[in-house]
């Protein structure tokens, strides 16, 4: 039985990757801060881990509690907003720590044994804001890029010994928590220098009209990343990744799928 050890699943992509894995009948290792057993079904195809991808020793414990796996999908992450010279440098780090040096630490902890193996596959999971420049979330958005280019170059390394990486990009989703969970790192929206930007960024926000990422759109990305050897190595997840991808023709759309 193939297994997936997917990092961040306490809700939003995390919890709902980690659901379509397990419908798909493949084993799956849950990881979240705090484990919760209320988010996920109760099956024996199913395990729960409490991990912080900051704590070097949560990630090797996390490593030998899970074994042998076949797909890591790194996803744990969270957002900041505030004009670029106010953001302060311990949300900087913050971001930094979690988003991108986390997401690295969990790809060397797990890529020796796929590369032992030769087998596996790495998804990271970043962001679609990585394609173009945006105001007011320059060091999350550095923070997701960071990853990009750290995948790029790892997908070069290990492809002789058969271990493919992976980026999703997904666009803004409305229905998670992810900009809740952000509001706790918003600095300087009240000056009045940036008065006109904040109006403006957050109207879009709050723009309903426009398309958007499901939490669906991102686990059919992974999944496919998981399973199909053919896909490239960034694949835009939402219809509005997906339209931001075809402007720089960075990724495929997952409407090109055959």
């Amino acid at each position: 039985m193939n297994r997936v050890l997917v990092t961040g699943c306490s809700s939003g992509f995390g919890l709902e990757i980690a659901r379509h894995f397990h419908a798909q009948g493949w084993h799956v290792i849950a990881t979240m801060r705090t484990a919760r057993q209320d988010v996920l079904p109760s099956s024996e195809r199913l395990q729960l881990l409490a991990l912080d991808v900051t704590d070097p020793q949560s990630i090797r414990d996390v490593v030998s509690a899970a074994g042998q796996i076949d797909v890591l999908v790194n996803n744990a992450g969270f957002g900041a907003a505030s004009p670029a010279e106010v953001t302060p440098m311990t949300t900087v780090r913050e971001l930094f720590e979690t988003n991108t040096f986390g997401t690295m630490a969990m790809t060397q902890a797990f890529v020796p044994q796929f590369r032992e193996r030769r087998s596996g596959v790495v998804i990271n999971v970043t962001s679609s804001v990585t394609l173009r420049p945006l105001p007011l979330i320059a060091a999350y958005r550095a923070s997701k890029a960071a990853i990009n280019a750290f995948t790029e170059s790892m997908a070069v390394e290990l492809e002789p010994f058969g271990v493919h990486m992976r980026l999703v990009l997904p666009g803004r989703s409305p229905t998670t928590r992810f900009s809740e969970n952000a509001r706790r790192n918003m600095h300087g929206l009240d000056l009045e220098a940036y008065s006109d930007l904040v109006k403006k960024v957050v109207a879009g926000f709050q723009d309903t009209s426009s398309p958007t990422t499901r939490p669906h759109d991102v686990a059919v990305a992974v999944w496919r990343a998981a399973t199909d050897p053919t896909s490239p190595l960034r694949i835009a997840a939402g219809a509005d990744a997906e339209a931001w991808a075809a402007e720089v023709n960075c990724g495929e759309k997952q409407s090109d799928r055959a």
